[in-house]
């Protein structure tokens, strides 16, 4: 996967009389993440896709209503994913956690989509709604994953006996943390670091601490 996102937004189609919602929210998604939360207006995500603002209005009467569209579209299919893989792998609890999280990067991180946690943590303040939408759809389900991975784990023996709420969150941070970086400072390639190499090291870290001890024979 290249390490460096694009930065610029598509270049906004010519205009036609009609557009179906997910060419609507896919302009939208880079609009959003080009510009920010704040910054958006209906015009522009119109003129994206190619559309004149009342075919917009035609599927989305306001920004928050299109916004949670987009999130609805990109993100909450991976986690859906995600909770199908939990629910079926016959595996050890290591393979599945790597298989998750790997996944999720893939699905959303290494994304154009994955600009959309950077967007709502630098807005979350000053628009909460979003951010109690987010939390709602997106956070609350991520860590329900990652907590009943970490959970089966120690029930199998298999992770040591840690407190999960606490470890949830040292799983997903750098995880997070990577999206952040990849869709803002790292345009000018500041990471240094290619995607494989990072989650290499992020695994053989974090599943070191995981790891239940093994007694001596």
């Amino acid at each position: 996967m290249p390490n460096s996102p694009a930065t610029k937004a598509a270049p906004p189609r010519r205009r036609r009389k009609e557009a179906r919602p997910a060419e609507l929210t896919a302009a939208a998604l880079e609009v959003f993440v080009e510009k920010g939360y704040a910054a958006t207006r209906l015009d522009d995500v119109a003129a994206q896709a190619g559309v004149s603002k009342g075919t917009l209005y035609l599927y989305f009467d306001s920004k928050e209503a299109l916004f949670k569209a987009v999130v609805r579209e990109g993100i909450v299919p991976a986690l859906t994913e995600g909770e199908a893989l939990v629910a079926g792998f016959k595996g050890n609890s290591e393979d599945l956690l790597r298989e998750l999280a790997t996944g999720m990067w893939q699905l959303i991180g290494a994304q154009r989509i994955g600009g959309i946690p950077k967007l709502v943590f630098a807005e979350a303040r000053n628009f909460p709604e979003i951010a109690a939408f987010y939390q709602q759809e997106v956070i609350q389900r991520g860590t329900a994953l990652i907590r009943s991975v970490i959970e089966r784990g120690i029930k199998r023996k298999e992770f040591r006996k840690v407190d999960v709420a606490a470890v949830v969150h040292l799983v997903m941070a750098p995880v997070l943390m990577r999206m952040i970086w990849r869709h803002s400072i790292d345009c000018c390639a500041a990471a240094g670091v290619d995607d494989a190499t990072y989650f290499d090291e992020y695994f053989g870290i974090m599943l070191r601490g995981l790891r239940a001890e093994r007694k001596a024979s």
